[in-house]
């Protein structure tokens, strides 16, 4: 098994990373600029020099009426060869209509690092369509610029993805995680953190290896646009999903996964990995919603499928690099990265 993505370079202290708005311009608001300004101020204290691209601030209103600008902007920040990573201001829901206005030969030409997570999934599509691994993690408002501090867990794992050439190697889960809402006026605002339990194995035996590949369940709705995906970009993955907690429910992941296995996709996987719900409940009903899809309707009760990983909407968060291979071991409740993100 090989990971047929480039990987591109790793950072180092003094590089420019290019911030960006490709899904919404809350960034550029006046109501959350301070939060932008935070989020910067955390980047400066890795060593590293944070650039805005030419639109990126230029607030919601104008970048929800101009996708062409939003699109100039990640073609600027692959182009231009001073900028060494790129990473998302925030999420949205409206990035797909972006795709249209780039170039994805500005993509595959200039590889480079690329993190963000929630809409900002349909450029890591993109990305994987060109070739290139790219980062589902961190972005700048949410989680680097949380009123009360970045947390150390999605700190450590910002470095150590993005600056370490070494394999990643075990992602143990945080020893606390937050479901509270990231919507907040101020750095007065302390959302409160809460015991985590670590993972579950929902089913599945021994150890299983894959390459990374996933995100939302938004890769519903890429059907019949140029992001649409075939079954076989499914083989040989191990899926990482999670959402919003609109989208997260029981009915809604059995919905995900029928959809999977009607397209042929479910069959291909070698194992399912699920973020931790954005919300505080049991995990019980959302597990014998997806059981009696995969195993009542396709008849698929030896896919591994493990639930807890600390990544996607609720905080902190570990960050994925597509195409990397990973490991499930069922027996001992561990997830793997074995091996390094960048070059």
């Amino acid at each position: 098994m090989t990971n047929s993505l480039t990987k591109p370079q790793k950072i180092n202290k003094g590089d420019t990373i290019a911030t960006i708005s490709p899904s919404n311009g809350w960034a550029g608001d006046k109501d959350k600029l301070w939060k932008y300004t935070l989020g910067v101020k955390r980047l400066n204290e890795l060593e590293l020099n944070v650039i805005p691209a030419p639109n990126s601030l230029k607030g919601s209103e104008y970048l929800s009426q101009n996708p062409q600008a939003r699109a100039e902007d990640i073609m600027w920040a692959f182009e231009n060869k001073e900028i060494r990573a790129v990473i998302s201001n925030v999420g949205g829901n409206d990035s797909i209509k972006i795709i249209p206005y780039i170039n994805p030969n500005t993509i595959k030409q200039n590889p480079k690092i690329f993190i963000g997570y929630s809409d900002v999934m349909n450029l890591h599509i993109l990305c994987y369509k060109c070739g290139l691994s790219s980062f589902y993690g961190d972005n700048l408002l949410h989680p680097i610029a949380e009123a009360q501090g970045w947390h150390p867990y999605s700190k450590m794992w910002f470095k150590k993805v993005l600056f370490d050439t070494l394999p990643i190697g075990i992602i143990k889960p945080s020893a606390d995680w937050t479901y509270e809402d990231t919507e907040y006026i101020n750095t007065n605002h302390i959302r409160k953190y809460y015991p985590n339990e670590g993972y579950q194995i929902i089913q599945g035996h021994g150890k299983v290896s894959g390459l990374l590949f996933g995100g939302h369940t938004g890769l519903m709705e890429l059907e019949n646009t140029s992001l649409e995906l075939s079954a076989d970009d499914y083989a040989g993955k191990i899926l990482f999903i999670e959402d919003i907690t609109e989208f997260f429910t029981p009915e809604g992941m059995a919905e995900f996964f029928q959809w999977l296995g009607n397209k042929g996709a479910l069959q291909k996987l070698k194992g399912i990995v699920i973020g931790k719900l954005n919300q505080n409940i049991s995990f019980d009903n959302h597990e014998k919603s997806i059981l009696s899809v995969i195993n009542n309707e396709f008849g698929l009760s030896e896919l591994p499928i493990i639930y807890g990983l600390n990544f996607g909407h609720s905080s902190p968060m570990c960050v994925l690099p597509y195409g990397a291979i990973a490991e499930i071991d069922c027996e001992k409740k561990k997830f793997f990265i074995l091996e390094s993100g960048v070059v």
